[in-house]
């Protein structure tokens, strides 16, 4: 069985990034993963902390910048507003991190080449402990991949060298580690 990490992040999971002109991949997919992972962090009461970005087109208030309404957001959730795909930079995010003794982070969210690719990235380096559900982090198509191309090629990127990547077994319905690990 997977176990928690210390805390569960939750990257720009907003109407403005996941339902715009070109909507993102699996949303109803990512959504359902999604709250299912909230739904086991409140259960064990670990904090949950999504990220809203912030810049022309996500104005702080408008319906654009809001968190999905169709998200399981807890009461006791924490939020943390970013102007850069980096969720640590210019952000309270590390010290909120510090202060509740954070180690490990489970990482959800969009988009995945951008926000959440750095986010992993610069929490790795910063030495945090990742592990995301595979699929779990959602984009768009663009002009070179498909948006399922662009997410397998960064979960296999990920893998082994930034986070621990978990699977769904569809037989059992269980999330169990990916054994392959990459140099």
């Amino acid at each position: 069985m997977l176990k928690l990490a210390n805390c569960l992040l939750v990257i720009d999971l907003q109407n403005g990034v996941c339902k715009s002109e070109q909507p993102v991949a699996r949303l109803n997919q990512l959504i359902k993963g999604v709250n299912a992972r909230i739904d086991a962090y409140q259960a064990e009461n670990r904090p949950i902390i999504f990220i809203q970005h912030n810049d022309e087109t996500l104005i702080a208030g408008q319906s654009t910048w809001q968190i999905m309404p169709e998200l399981n957001v807890p009461k006791t959730a924490i939020f943390v507003q970013k102007t850069h795909a980096d969720s640590f930079w210019q952000t309270n995010l590390q010290t909120l991190l510090s202060q509740m003794q954070i180690k490990s982070l489970e990482i959800c969210g969009a988009q995945t080449e951008y926000c959440v690719d750095t986010t992993i990235k610069v929490a790795h380096h910063l030495g945090y402990q990742l592990q995301m559900v595979a699929g779990l982090s959602t984009t768009t198509d663009n002009a070179y991949m498909t948006a399922e191309q662009t997410i397998a090629f960064y979960e296999g990127i990920w893998q082994g060298r930034f986070l621990k990547l978990a699977k769904m077994d569809g037989q059992n319905n269980r999330l169990f580690w990916c054994t392959t690990t990459k140099n």
